[in-house]
């Protein structure tokens, strides 16, 4: 039985990156496969892909591997190394590889299975180095026209989704989506901040789709940042037209908008909590210094049961330039320290109003502290 490593892991060897994954193929009937890999997990439900392991196997497609490498997804993944270093691939994959071109294998490449106009575009996030050839943008339109983007399993969107997050260049997954019309219907509230003015000329320049992309990509290596910059200024996309460039109460409408974004795609109960706090809160958070005690206690304990609290200063950080994180982990630290005496307990809601009476009172005595004792910063001074 021939087995091949095939896909990615070939074409990061050409390229000189470290495999993350490894798939192989095998030119062996599947019945041949599971008689001389008995552990085999079958994880494929539509077609023949078993686990060894933590490794995919899958029987070549179209009889041969030159045949199957005209089926898959992309040139430069149409790669196939045998084990004693014999390299085939598809006629255009070295060509591309060269050019930093990411082109489907076949013309029907994409149709054939939609999922891949996803693919694409995580491709463009994970290879920054790489462009969508004009052939590609072309065959993502043809999907989203026919209407199969919207027959994709949620399953897969997420995971898709997930891998272009936490790549190096998350933008680029949402620019090459909307390159490609793509955006919709999965990803309608990104789709509804292109063309949207950011803000007023005096604090933004562009649109609410290259800001939102700009966030992202400071807040690039960590997949959960960038989901909630990705949130946070959805609801510019619903601004009433009569009131831009100015984006009253956003806030609020983009609360909506990143719980009906995380809810399509099937996220995780943190991350649609997470971006749902990340639009409410973020311009509160981005004017904490200025902030009342009460006010600042409650933002910060909200944040601190979401499990959020340093994914959302991080994101503060890298939508207003200031640092408010040292400041704002010290007085979260100084608030959860407040215990209520033995006396005060047991009072219901009483107790919980007292509580939160004495955390206000140790923030406050924290701020008229002298200098170097409260943790405060001076605007743009050093982090």
């Amino acid at each position: 039985m021939k087995t091949y490593l095939v896909g990615g892991a070939v074409r990061d060897i050409l390229i000189g990156r470290t495999p993350r994954e490894h798939d192989i193929a095998f030119e062996a009937s599947v019945a041949h496969f599971l008689q001389a890999n008995p552990s085999a997990r079958k994880v494929g439900k539509r077609i023949d892909v078993y686990l060894i392991g933590n490794v995919e196997h899958r029987p070549v497609q179209g009889g041969d591997i030159r045949a199957d490498l005209l089926q898959r997804d992309f040139t430069i993944n149409a790669l196939a190394l045998e084990a004693d270093g014999t390299l085939h691939a598809h006629p255009d994959a070295l060509a591309d590889l060269r050019a930093s071109i990411i082109r489907p294998a076949s013309p029907g490449a994409l149709m054939a299975d939609p999922v891949r106009v996803l693919r694409a575009a995580r491709f463009a996030a994970q290879l920054p180095e790489m462009s969508l050839a004009q052939e590609t943008l072309e065959a993502m339109r043809a999907v989203a026209a026919a209407g199969h983007l919207a027959e994709m399993p949620c399953e897969q969107v997420c995971r898709e989704t997930l891998k272009a997050l936490g790549s190096p260049a998350p933008e680029r997954f949402f620019i090459s989506l909307a390159k490609g019309g793509c955006l919709q219907p999965w990803f309608a509230e990104v789709a509804d901040l292109t063309g949207v003015p950011a803000g007023p000329p005096a604090y933004h320049t562009g649109s609410a789709f290259d800001h939102t992309n700009d966030i992202m990509r400071r807040l690039a290596g960590d997949a959960f940042d960038v989901w909630l910059g990705l949130c946070h200024d959805l609801g510019k996309g619903t601004t009433p037209a009569d009131i831009l460039p100015r984006h009253l109460g956003h806030e609020h409408r983009g609360e909506e908008a990143a719980t009906a974004l995380g809810q399509r795609l099937g996220m995780s109960n943190r991350s649609n909590r997470g971006g749902a706090l990340a639009a409410r809160m973020h311009m509160k958070a981005g004017r904490y210094d200025t902030l009342r005690p009460h006010t600042r206690v409650d933002l910060l304990l909200v944040l601190h049961h979401a499990g959020i609290t340093r994914n959302v200063w991080n994101l503060v950080t890298a939508d207003s330039g200031i640092d408010h994180t040292a400041t704002a982990m010290a007085e979260l630290e100084t608030i959860l320290a407040v215990k209520l005496p033995p006396s005060l307990r047991g009072k219901g809601p009483e107790s919980g109003r007292m509580l939160r009476e004495m955390q206000f009172m140790a923030l406050a005595a924290r701020r008229t502290e002298p200098d170097g004792a409260s943790g405060e910063r001076c605007p743009g001074g050093p982090a």
